[in-house]
């Protein structure tokens, strides 16, 4: 069976993070909590086996924080949150990929949906 090919959607802001998704996303997520409100991320959701992230070795840092479920993957020449993976176990879920970096015409016809993780984890619309 013939794979179909990647589309690259996402880049960080100098380029060196390249973000490849097999397609563009029916919906994404703004999420107020602490981190997500402070890094501006809007959340595409993948499985892992259908995103490409091409990075030179050491171009990205990654921050996790508390009981250390996911990490938060930056370029470290503009600094720019590109998408978060799960740790230990939960490695096979969701890879979460940051929109707000696809180019604007991207996500035009894409549902955005807003998330209280600050407060009570439901869907605000």
């Amino acid at each position: 069976m013939k794979q179909r090919a990647l589309k690259p959607v996402a880049t960080c802001h100098c380029g060196t993070v390249q973000i490849f998704v097999r397609q563009l996303p029916r919906t994404v997520t703004h999420c107020n909590c602490s981190i997500c409100r402070r890094y501006g991320a809007i959340w595409a959701y993948y499985k892992p086996s259908s995103v490409t992230i091409n990075v030179p070795m050491g171009a990205l840092s990654k921050y996790s924080w508390n009981r250390k479920v996911r990490d938060y993957h930056r370029c470290k020449r503009c600094g720019c949150v590109t998408h978060y993976t799960y740790r230990g176990k939960q490695r096979t879920r969701t890879l979460g990929v940051n929109a707000a970096n696809f180019e604007p015409s991207a996500l035009v016809d894409v549902r955005i949906r807003h998330l209280d993780g600050a407060a009570s984890w439901m869907f605000l619309n």
